[in-house]
C-alpha cells in the first residue's frame, strides 16, 4: 500500500528561497506548502498539519522566534530554523524554545535534506517514555528502563553523570540538546556556565562508546550550542547546492 507523501511547510518571505526549496524538496517526493509571513505560516501550520516546518527568522510581520514560541504552544511538529542569523545566541535561543534543528544560510541542500530525513525518521519511531524505552544504533543498545547499555553485546559501565547526560541525549535523539539544558538538568542551575564539566563527560562517553573524537558519528557537537545523539548514520545523496540570502 503506497505511503502518503510527507508534507513540509516553508515559512520564508524570500520568493527565490521558497522556489529553490519547493523544487529541491519536490524532487525528493515531499509535498511543499509555502507561507511568506509569520501569521500566514502559523495559520497554515495549524490548518495543513505538516510533517515538518522550515522556519526563517527574518519575517516581515513578526520575528521568527515569536512564530516558534506560538507554534510550540499549539503543536509539536518538528521545526528546522533556516536563517542567515548565525550567532550562537540566536541558535541557542531557538533550540531552547523548541526548534529541533538550526541551519544557517547559505546552506547546502544535501545537508538540509539529511537533517530533514533524520527528523522524519525520528518522528516515525516510538517515543521514549519518561520511565523506559530503548535506543539502538549499530552495536550500541541503551535500555532506559533498566538504566543499562551494551556495546557489541558487552555491558558498558558509566558514572552517574555520564549516564545522566547520555540519557537526556537519548530521549532527544536526533535533535540538538543545548549545553545550558544539559548543565541545568544534570549539574543544577548554579552550573550552567561550567561547560568544561560537560566537555569532560562527552569526551569520556565517546571513549567508552568507541566514538572517534576527531570525527564523531554518534555524539556530534554543535559548536558553542550543544550536542546531538545521532539516530542513524548520514545518508544524504543529493548534490550539494548552496543558497544565498540576506534575511
Amino acid at each position: 500500500m503506497p505511503t502518503e507523501p510527507r508534507r513540509i511547510l516553508v515559512i520564508d518571505d524570500e520568493p527565490q528561497i521558497r522556489r529553490f526549496l519547493r523544487i529541491s524538496l519536490a524532487s525528493q517526493g515531499f509535498v511543499v506548502h509555502e507561507a511568506a509571513s509569520g501569521r500566514e505560516g502559523l495559520a497554515m501550520a495549524l490548518e495543513e498539519v505538516p510533517d515538518l516546518v522550515l522556519l526563517d527568522l527574518g519575517l516581515p510581520d513578526m520575528d521568527g522566534q515569536a512564530v516558534l514560541d506560538r507554534l510550540r504552544a499549539r503543536s509539536q511538529v518538528p521545526v528546522i530554523v533556516v536563517s542567515v542569523r548565525g550567532q550562537e545566541t540566536e541558535k541557542v535561543r531557538a533550540l531552547d524554545h523548541g526548534a529541533n534543528d538550526y541551519v544557517t544560510k547559505p546552506f547546502g541542500i544535501q545537508e538540509l535534506l539529511a537533517r530533514i530525513r533524520a527528523l522524519m525518521r525520528h518522528r516515525q519511531q516510538a517515543p521514549l517514555s519518561s520511565t523506559g524505552g530503548c535506543y539502538r544504533r549499530g552495536a550500541l543498545v541503551i535500555d532506559l528502563a533498566v538504566r543499562r547499555l551494551w556495546l557489541d553485546g558487552a555491558p558498558v559501565h558509566l558514572t552517574p553523570k555520564e549516564y545522566a547526560v547520555l540519557e537526556r541525549l537519548c530521549r532527544h535523539s536526533g535533535r540538538v540538546v543545548t549545553q545550558t539544558q544539559l548543565l541545568r538538568e544534570v549539574w543544577g542551575p548554579s552550573h550552567v556556565e561550567d561547560t568544561h564539566y560537560l566537555r569532560i563527560v562527552i569526551s569520556k562517553l565517546r571513549h567508552k562508546l568507541g566514538d572517534d573524537p576527531k570525527s564523531p558519528r554518534l555524539l556530534q557537537t554543535e559548536a558553542g550550542i550543544g550536542y546531538r545523539l545521532q539516530v542513524e548514520p548520514d545518508d544524504a545523496h543529493a548534490p550539494d547546492v548552496e543558497t544565498q540570502s540576506t534575511s
